[in-house]
């Protein structure tokens, strides 16, 4: 007899698990089959009963674990929901690690601080007292407390992500008469099928596995107390669940059932950790208020001076004369998201005064003096009458630049025709800003050589004021007395009303012009 029919049906079964080890190596269902069976055995044997193998059941233990989780966290959700967005919350954790005197700095940048200094104080004093704060409370925030700053918001996030899991949703799966954070109802928990369940562990893994069950929770709570003003969690009954979620977490039995429930030996949960920098965005936009409460201070502090200057000018602020370039137009620019013309308001006053004033008062005062006067010398007549003529040839250039923008010109076609192509033709845009800039431009010179011009006349007049009061010899004029019989009112009066104008039309138009450019070079 041969040595297999000896073998018999015994030797039949050991052959057949020899060749099926062999056929089962490098088949990756059969390794997978094998890791999930072995999956299986340690869930049956952990000491925590989650679930029952045989007939794939999530047993009450499961849900008692995390009832006890949501006793002690139901009171917070409400109180942190959304915390990993607020923008408060990030403030406040910033200002918690501030020492008293940094916080005093802190104090001194905000904006009801500035804007009550700034009733008071000289703009340029209080920018750079601003700014000093500002250098002083940013040089704080070293690289190591701006890790330790932002470590502390991300617990806090990671506690929220923890505390705002929804787990009414799954322990009403084991019990459907649960009510919702009434925790004087005694649950009834029951055995439920375990895939109803599985995809709520794997999301509460996510935020399990990102909470720091070591961080310093009795700072974090205080922190959290100062915030809501109230107790978020009591720290006593948060720190009993610590230890046995500790215990779960070591044993791996979430992750495992997980696993086991989804045919996947391989699967791992996804930790939400968070990595919120609060710290420069904080700092940046700090820095960004400041500077842009400074802008906005200086710009009605501006404003303010332009309506006060162009009142005495002219008994009013709103001076409309440009027909086009004027505000009309800029609304069809703001709606292209284009500066659009930026010296209207500088060429509407300066129009104003040299079509209304400048060719009645001044002609007349400074055609007396040039026609009648007896100059001691040629070089202050001629600096009078060259101030005098190029204004005369200002308000001759504004005129012109103003109808060269009209509809029917060729500059006004243009503007109107890349209006119509830029929604489709984005380089119609640059060419529109290249127009403006170049009307703004010829706007911004024709203002800058008035206000040169103007000062130069204005200069010429205080020193005729000066040499017609003397009592004794003039040095500028040696007529004056043929003068004031040829004026048709008092000259002095003339002289000083109009030296007046000048000076307030200079005051008015050195907001709008750099000043270097204004200066004698």
């Amino acid at each position: 007899m041969s040595p297999s029919a000896k073998a018999g049906p015994e030797g039949t079964n050991l052959v057949e698990k020899i060749l099926s080890i062999f056929a089962s190596i490098g088949d990756p269902d059969a390794e997978k089959k094998k890791i999930l069976k072995a999956i299986g055995r340690d869930l049956s044997r952990s000491r925590f009963k989650f679930i029952r193998i045989k007939g794939n059941e999530a047993l009450p233990a499961l849900a008692r674990f995390f009832y006890e989780l949501y006793k002690i966290t139901a009171p917070a959700q409400v109180l942190l929901q959304n915390a990993g967005s607020s923008a408060s919350l990030r403030s406040f954790v910033i200002e918690n690690h501030l020492s008293d005197d940094q916080k005093k700095f802190s104090g001194r940048l905000t904006e009801s601080w500035i804007l009550e200094q700034a009733k008071t104080r000289d703009l340029k004093s209080l920018a750079e007292a601003c700014q000093s704060d500002l250098t002083t409370f940013l040089a704080f925030f070293d690289s190591e407390r701006t890790r330790e700053i932002d470590a502390a918001f991300n617990t806090l996030v990671a506690f929220s992500n923890f505390v705002n899991f929804d787990f009414y949703f799954l322990l009403k799966k084991f019990d459907s008469s649960l009510p919702e954070r009434n925790f004087s109802y005694k649950p009834k928990f029951e055995a439920i099928n375990a895939e109803y369940v599985t995809d709520d562990l794997a999301d509460f893994l996510e935020v399990f596995l990102a909470l720091d069950l070591d961080a310093e929770w009795s700072q974090v709570f205080a922190t959290l107390k100062a915030y809501r003003n109230t107790e978020i969690i009591q720290a006593d009954s948060w720190n009993r669940i610590l230890a046995p979620a500790a215990e779960v977490r070591r044993s791996q039995v979430l992750e495992q059932f997980v696993r086991f429930m989804k045919k996947d030996p391989y699967w791992n949960a996804q930790p939400r950790y968070p990595s919120e920098r609060i710290v420069e965005p904080f700092l940046q936009k700090m820095r960004t208020q400041v500077e842009t409460l400074i802008h906005k201070i200086s710009a009605e502090k501006r404003n303010a001076k332009i309506d006060e200057v162009a009142n005495q000018i002219f008994g009013t602020s709103v001076v409309v004369r440009m027909k086009y370039y004027a505000e009309k137009a800029n609304v069809v620019f703001a709606k292209k998201m284009l500066g659009g013309y930026t010296q209207v308001q500088s060429l509407n006053y300066l129009k104003a005064y040299l079509m209304d004033h400048f060719k009645k008062d001044i002609r007349e005062i400074v055609d007396l003096l040039l026609i009648r006067g007896k100059w001691s010398t040629t070089v202050q007549s001629q600096q009078l009458s060259d101030s005098y003529h190029a204004l005369l040839e200002v308000s001759s250039d504004i005129l012109t630049f103003d109808e060269s923008l009209g509809d029917d010109t060729d500059f006004g076609t243009r503007i109107r025709s890349a209006l119509a192509k830029s929604d489709r033709d984005k380089e119609q845009l640059k060419y529109l800003r290249t127009m403006l800039k170049d009307a703004n431009d010829k706007a911004a010179a024709l203002v800058t050589k008035s206000a040169v011009n103007l000062i130069q006349l204005g200069r010429q007049l205080k020193f005729l004021i000066e040499d017609q009061v003397k009592t004794g010899r003039h040095v500028v004029i040696m007529n004056w007395k043929e003068i004031e019989g040829a004026s048709s009112g008092d000259i002095k009066t003339q002289l000083v009303e109009s030296y007046k104008k000048i000076y307030y039309m200079v005051q008015l138009l050195q907001n709008f012009v750099k000043k270097e450019d204004t200066e004698e070079k």
